[in-house]
């Protein structure tokens, strides 16, 4: 990079180039010319935007209500108020997991903006500093409004719901990649962050645009007819239950636990057959990860285009600088330049390789949660209430349980945000202190200041290694005895007299253990922040831990709520049912319990004998199911047979 020029605009000096002629009144080139962004205003800005879709959402939820209302209440003509469309739901949708998630995904996009923007409502303009917070309580409640139609298009499951949500999927992504078409580049924070922080809800926008799309085809043609919700994964649960091949389990190899594989796929959440993670989950993941994209993004933006901009700025007038301040790092000018230029790109080396740690950790254990996640439900389900809770827990809904349930997915992205942000901070400073205290001065072979103090401490360090050396060798040789396979403890005078003697030592140790053990616990729950399915506290004090706690209680509704082999086992009965009270009706063939197939020619001793089978898988599973244990036991205690309490053997 060029120099300024000293006196008269020359770049040549006469004599050495120290710091004598620092002070003189010198003409400076003119500032470093600096990219400017003017302010973009696209064919239809913001507040357009919105005084068109805020109506026509309005529109069309009032569309829906209507239709709603038509084929549940009244088919054959509009009487009365129309019902309002559920969003979705959230304990029993298994199909459209990735629309759900779409519409998530734009809504956290839409709330990052509430928190940033000087003006929350796009409506309004140049908004006071006094009354912004109350603008910003109202937009929290207005983008969940305005892309609330996106949903409820389907839950309406009718082809007008698929029509109006793939036009409102297709106005909103149109105008939106328009408005980035247009102006790719604003002045605010960095030229390029409005276009890369909107990135995620186009992609939402656009997987929208195609999956209503899709949906509007498979009911036109006649694949309109929806199952009950999640009936076809729980019949497949229940199946892979049943199935005695999946039943059967590979030897344990011990050794196969040390192998490094095996421990980062554990991090790794990966499909395994028969089991679905609910709705809630998907939802907090997909959140989570364009949390991580969002913060990420902003802390990139923040920092590193400004130390740029310094670095490109600093001249020999900051060397002027240094020196009337007392700070002489060189005596060449030039190389005092070069030595802070230097300073700051490894700054930002620091905080860039910082920033990667952070978002790699925090997605681990996102990843990790979801392997968590899956193995806690499968446990829940088969009745392992003491595998996953440290104390016995009923498996029933409660208020408490029902507001940490509708908060879990909000939980998750808040703590996600925070632990990323705590993690950069951390990761930064770990950084910049390793990187000026120890591997820049090795690199130039000045500024050894932590060198110094180590060398000066030299004697206490080796006294410690060999103190601790000491010990593990007395222990390992002189302490233990090994006779018929049993080490007992021997030369017990001498364990005494080590014990006595080096007793200052180790309160030294002790120390040292003391500020590693802080070190370690911070780091720990710094990075493990974002998992809710972990408590941060001793196991005897995890429920005031408010994150688990939660956890603890979500888990609660949706085995209780959402339990597989309940809702399969009410499949089968309101089928059977069904069958059995129409007349003329083909009768069914039962596969393993679940998979009903309808013969041509029936006899009716093999169907009996069929249903009997089905009847009794329903039974088998209803007695297994850990959700009615606590039903089933008082109500077979409180029953009676011909006037004697009847005992429960369960």
């Amino acid at each position: 990079m060029s120099l300024h020029g000293l006196g008269n605009g020359s770049s040549v000096t006469t004599g050495d180039d120290g710091y004598d002629d620092w002070y003189i009144n010198e003409p400076e080139e003119g500032p470093a010319i600096q990219e400017i962004v003017s302010p973009c205003s696209p064919t239809i800005p913001d507040h357009l935007y919105h005084t068109i879709m805020a109506p026509v959402s309005l529109a069309v939820l009032v569309v829906l209500s209507v239709l709603v209302k038509r084929r549940k209440l009244c088919k054959g003509c509009l009487n009365g108020v129309p019902g309002i469309p559920s969003p979705v739901n959230f304990l029993e949708e298994q199909e459209n997991k990735g629309l759900i998630a779409a519409v998530f995904g734009i809504l956290i996009c839409s709330l990052c903006k509430v928190f940033l923007d000087d003006n929350p409502l796009p409506f309004l303009s140049n908004t006071s500093l006094q009354n912004r917070e109350y603008w910003k309580i109202l937009a929290l409640f207005y983008y969940p409004a305005l892309y609330y139609p996106l949903l409820a298009c389907m839950t309406v499951r009718h082809r007008a719901g698929d029509i109006l949500g793939s036009a409102l999927s297709w106005f909103h992504c149109g105008i939106l990649i328009w408005q980035k078409i247009e102006c790719p580049q604003l002045p605010k924070y960095y030229k390029f962050y409005s276009l890369l922080s909107a990135l995620p809800q186009i992609s939402c926008f656009l997987a929208l645009s195609f999956i209503y799309p899709a949906l509007l085809l498979r009911n036109c043609r006649g694949a309109s007819n929806y199952k009950a919700s999640g009936r076809s994964y729980c019949e497949k649960y229940l199946k892979n239950i049943l199935n005695k091949n999946q039943q059967k389990t590979r030897g344990y190899n011990p050794n196969q636990s040390f192998r490094p594989w095996l421990f980062l796929r554990s991090y790794i959440y990966t499909f395994q057959q028969g089991f679905q993670l609910p709705l809630m989950l998907v939802l907090s993941a997909t959140v989570a990860i364009i949390v991580v994209y969002q913060v990420a993004l902003l802390l990139l933006v923040f920092f590193l285009p400004t130390m740029q901009r310094i670095r490109a700025g600093i001249g020999d007038d900051f060397a002027l600088m240094l020196a009337g301040f007392g700070i002489v790092l060189a005596k060449d000018k030039t190389e005092v330049v070069n030595v802070v230029k230097y300073y700051l790109w490894a700054l930002e080396v620091c905080y860039v390789s910082a920033l990667v740690i952070s978002c790699s950790l925090t997605v681990a254990m996102l990843m990790r949660s979801l392997v968590m996640h899956r193995t806690n439900l499968k446990a829940l389900y088969r009745g392992a209430v003491s595998d996953v809770f440290q104390f016995p827990q009923k498996l029933q809904p409660s208020h408490p349980a029902i507001v940490s349930w509708m908060s879990f997915t909000s939980y998750q992205a808040a703590l996600t945000c925070l632990g990323l942000l705590l993690q950069q901070t951390v990761f930064f400073l770990c950084n910049v202190s390793f990187t000026f205290l120890v591997i820049i001065p090795l690199a130039f072979g000045r500024n050894l200041l932590l060198f110094r103090v180590l060398k000066a401490m030299w004697p206490i360090w080796l006294m410690l290694v060999s103190v601790v050396t000491l010990q593990h060798l007395c222990a390992r040789f002189a302490f233990l005895h090994k006779e018929c396979k049993q080490q007992e403890v021997t030369n017990r005078r001498m364990l005494y007299l080590f014990t006595y003697l080096l007793f200052p030592v180790n309160f030294l140790l002790g120390l040292l253990v003391g500020v590693w053990r802080m070190v370690i616990s911070a780091l720990y729950n710094i990075v493990h922040l974002c998992r809710l399915d972990l408590s941060l506290l001793h196991r005897a004090v995890e429920s005031f831990d408010p994150a688990y706690r939660t956890y603890c209680h979500f888990l609660k509704i949706e085995v209780s709520q959402s339990h597989p082999l309940l809702k399969a086992a009410c499949f089968l009965l309101l089928q059977l049912s069904r069958h059995e009270g129409q007349t003329g009706n083909k009768p069914i063939d039962v596969e393993e319990g679940i998979q009903l197939m309808q013969s041509k020619k029936p006899v009716l001793n093999k169907v009996k004998s069929k249903q009997a089978r089905a009847r009794w898988w329903v039974a088998y599973t209803l007695l297994k199911n850990p959700t009615l244990l606590a039903s089933r036991a008082s109500f077979l205690f409180q029953c009676t047979a011909n006037g004697t309490q009847a005992v429960s053997s369960y």
